[in-house]
């Protein structure tokens, strides 16, 4: 015996609605293992190998590389094996008795477990730590279902020896048999009509499927003359004959009509007038970046401020860096993060998140809440779109040990195995968009965080240094930040103790 099991998509964390299946693993037919990976799947930005509950055969894949399924929805069906119970008949033990038949005694039979059922149940037994959310094998201890076995008494009378009375018990059980198909047939709509055997019969003769004919008996009973009806169903003269000629003279006018008006929609913008070269489905990491972005201007009352700041400084200690330790010293970005997970030690407020509770009359109160720590998060632009990945504890990391998590997180987030997790933990993020070689940028808040600070890209400018014109190293800082949380003051203090950080970079980097 075999069971199928229907796979739903999972919850792959955050809270996520959908993923867009990219891959498929397995192909229909194919024998499987728990914990076996099934499907590639995009989901919050990043690319997610979804593994199988259940073990067994493949039956049907429930969606197409490239389309969009929604959790909760199927994703797999697979054949999974149980346990079955098949009986091992003894040798019948006949006792001799005077002037009567041979009586065959019933025996005990043994459940015998298949190979298969065997080793789904071993398997699950084992577990596997592959938990999904809503789907998973146990872990360490399993309850087993134990069969006990059975008593079955044989169902048939003293047997002959004789091949004529042979050959009549098995038409019995045939008909038997014939008779308790027919017997579970359901009158739709009705419940448990009962059928007599001369119905049954004349239905089974002239091929009458009794689940399609309605009983004109009580309660639904289905009659002899039902199945007489059915077998010779009344001929209905044609009554809409004279309406063809009408309909048909309706619709000829309209084919020419119609046809090239769809045609030149397809082709051209009913706005512009143009032409439309191509559609392209918002799906994916752009769909998420789209949803994020919109939540974000809807809810978040943003501000934005901004300074020109003399780097040259920390350009120099850089370069002087570099001639002693060659190519592990730390990148430009990585002192600034340094910069900035040292003020936001000095502004927490830009270190929050503003969420809904329910306050103490039940209503609903909005509530800034503090985290103890800083998860720098950093934009990365992949082949795969912008994504977002966050270093976890920045702020007890030093600029080198920055350095080496902001490589390890961009190389993860370009070959698309990000973790949910990865992408979505942040408190504040760095965008450094002057390596697309623009000024500055007035950044859309990564929400649900409160603040996003951009660094544009460093060039000579001419800059008044102790009264004297000079050409130095500079770059613009700007800072979005949700007004709800603070004001001009806090953001402008943030962004000042930054810039001073680049103006004179050796007192915070005490620690590199």
């Amino acid at each position: 015996m075999s069971e199928t099991k229907v796979f739903l998509l999972p919850d792959l964390g955050e809270g996520l609605t959908e993923a867009e299946l990219v891959n498929w693993l397995v192909a229909v037919g194919d024998e499987i293992r728990v914990d076996q990976p099934i499907a590639e799947v995009e989901t919050a930005k990043s690319m997610v190998e979804v593994p199988s509950p259940y073990a067994g055969t493949v039956a049907e894949l429930h969606g197409e590389p490239g389309q969009t399924l929604d959790v909760g929805k199927p994703l797999i069906s697979v054949v999974e094996p149980v346990e079955t119970e098949l009986a091992e008949t003894e040798s019948p033990v006949v006792e001799p008795v005077e002037t009567k038949p041979p009586v065959v005694e019933p025996v005990e039979t043994r459940p015998v477990e298949t190979t298969a059922a065997e080793t789904h149940r071993e398997e699950e037994k084992a577990g596997s730590g592959n938990v999904l959310i809503g789907y998973g094998t146990p872990g360490g201890t399993a309850t087993v279902r134990r069969t006990r076995p059975r008593r079955i008494t044989p169902l048939v009378e003293p047997v002959e020896t004789k091949p004529v009375e042979t050959k009549r018990q098995a038409e019995k059980l045939t008909t038997a048999a014939d008779d308790l198909l027919l017997t579970r047939t359901r009158v739709p709509g009705k419940l448990g009509a009962v059928i007599s055997p001369l119905v049954r019969r004349m239905a089974k003769e002239h091929g009458v499927d009794l689940g399609h004919v309605q009983g004109s008996g009580d309660s639904g009973l289905i009659m002899r003359r039902d199945v007489e009806a059915a077998i010779n169903p009344p001929v209905v003269e044609p009554v809409e004959t004279p309406a063809r000629p009408l309909v048909e003279r309706v619709e000829t006018p309209r084919r020419p009509v119609v046809e090239p008006v769809e045609t030149s929609k397809s082709h051209a913008d009913p706005r512009t007038g143009l032409g439309i070269v191509s559609r392209t489905p918002v799906r994916g990491v752009r769909k998420a970046v789209a949803a994020n972005m919109s939540r974000s201007r809807s809810e978040i009352p943003e501000a934005t401020v901004w300074v020109d700041v003399d780097a040259t400084a920390l350009v120099e200690m850089r370069a002087d860096l570099k001639k002693k330790e060659g190519h592990d010293t730390p990148g430009l970005l990585a002192f600034i993060a340094r910069f900035v997970t040292a003020g936001l030690k000095k502004y927490p407020e830009l270190n929050t998140r503003i969420v809904t509770a329910e306050d103490t009359s039940g209503g609903e109160q909005q509530e800034i809440v503090a985290f103890d720590g800083v998860n720098l998060g950093f934009a990365a632009q992949t082949d795969r779109g912008l994504m977002v990945p966050s270093v976890r504890n920045a702020d007890k990391l030093s600029a080198r040990e920055l350095d080496a998590e902001i490589r390890r997180l961009t190389a993860v987030a370009r070959d698309g195995k990000a973790t949910p997790s990865d992408l979505g933990s942040g408190t504040f993020t760095l965008n450094n968009y002057g390596v697309f070689g623009v000024d500055g940028s007035a950044a859309i808040i990564n929400y649900p965080e409160v603040a996003i600070m951009g660094v544009g890209r460093i060039i000579d400018k001419p800059w008044v240094v102790n009264g004297e014109l000079a050409v130095r190293k500079v770059t613009e800082l700007t800072l979005t930040f949700d007004h709800r949380v603070c004001d001009g003051g806090t953001a402008g203090g943030f962004l000042r103790f930054v810039a001073d950080a680049i103006e004179s970079p050796g007192s915070v980097l005490a620690d590199l």
